[in-house]
């Protein structure tokens, strides 16, 4: 599935992924391909981002790695949407 990262500064990721879990309004939850459409808000936490992935170097100081080999992006609220296996994360 595609998985689009937009803060407002710029778009921090774009690519395919495996999962993406977030963390909703009412508890953290994951999306695999094939996932059904979905709109949600995400409260403070952290996205984690599992596949074989490439963040650009210009903003690869906002990510991390945990000890699953996840790629980690720290959020302070935002939305996201799944549609079509697209996932699009509006974080701030």
């Amino acid at each position: 599935m595609y998985l689009e990262i937009v803060s407002p500064e710029a778009t921090l990721f774009a690519g395919e992924v495996t999962s993406v879990t977030v963390p909703g309004i009412n508890g953290e939850f994951q999306m695999l391909k094939d996932h059904a459409p979905i709109v949600s808000l995400l409260q403070e936490g952290n996205v984690q981002i599992d596949g074989n992935i490439s963040i650009d170097e210009a903003y690869e100081s906002k990510f991390s790695t945990d000890a699953n080999g996840k790629t980690i992006l720290a959020i302070s609220s935002g939305t996201i949407e799944m549609k079509d296996n697209k996932v699009i994360v509006l974080a701030d």
